[in-house]
């Protein structure tokens, strides 16, 4: 039996799957499954339910919309993408003011409990996984979300755009996750919402890579007030 043996260059495999391994790598930070406990918090989503000014996917829609346009591209974005640069020429100074600078943004206790006990829970978990920059931030009180994620795009080479998109598409997954629960939503309408929202992210990425340092900052009143209401609500599904 006549047989034929084909040879592959192994060395070609290697060198272009690098940003292969980057992608794959951010859809690990993406995983539902990543141990943060990030699926317990709704982000004042339920109070704002709870008080009835969200009683449709619409409302949900528009509300996410809000928060992306006012807050997350105003603050979070830029704020990580100064923290990425600091990470990538291990410039600790600037690492701890674009923190604190974040951490001074949170509107209101439970908002900076959340991203706080988030950032602990990413230190933790990257620690673990071999990135020693992480380990001392398990118990730094500067720790948040934005910092340890950026530290994960830096160290995994995950481009900067797509680490900020993915950023922001966490955090809509998660919301919409809550919205089905809360409002209560079926879960195609939660899939056409995150269908609706891969606009206004690509978007918000645009805005928040662009702005200059005097341009940061950004408030939405609602959210304030929303997540200052869940802190004392009575009955309820999530964290506060």
């Amino acid at each position: 039996m006549h047989t034929t043996t084909i040879t592959v260059p192994m060395n070609t495999a290697i060198t272009t799957d690098q940003a292969g391994l980057a992608r794959r790598r951010l859809w690990q930070l993406l995983s539902p499954t990543l141990p943060i406990g990030a699926y317990s918090y709704s982000g004042g989503l339920e109070a704002a339910v709870e008080a009835g000014w969200i009683p449709s996917a619409d409302a949900v829609r528009d509300w996410l919309e809000g928060q992306l346009r006012h807050t997350l591209s105003r603050v979070d974005v830029p704020l990580l993408a100064r923290l990425h640069e600091a990470w990538l020429v291990d410039d600790t100074g600037a690492v701890m003011r674009y923190s604190a600078w974040l951490r001074a943004s949170r509107e209101t206790a439970e908002l900076a409990a959340e991203d706080h006990h988030l950032g602990r829970a990413l230190a933790t978990l990257l620690a673990d996984l071999g990135l020693e920059d992480a380990e001392p931030w398990r118990n730094e009180r500067l720790a948040a979300w934005a910092p340890l994620f950026a530290l994960a795009l830096a160290r995994w080479q995950i481009p900067l755009r797509e680490g900020a998109e993915a950023y922001l598409w966490s955090w809509c997954d998660n919301q919409v996750a809550a919205a089905v629960k809360l409002v209560p939503l079926g879960q195609t309408a939660g899939q056409r919402l995150l269908q609706d929202l891969a606009g206004p992210v690509g978007t918000a990425a645009d805005v928040g890579l662009a702005l200059e340092d005097e341009a940061i900052g950004g408030s939405a009143p609602g959210l304030a007030i929303a997540s200052s209401l869940h802190e004392t609500q009575y009955s309820r599904l999530f964290r506060s």
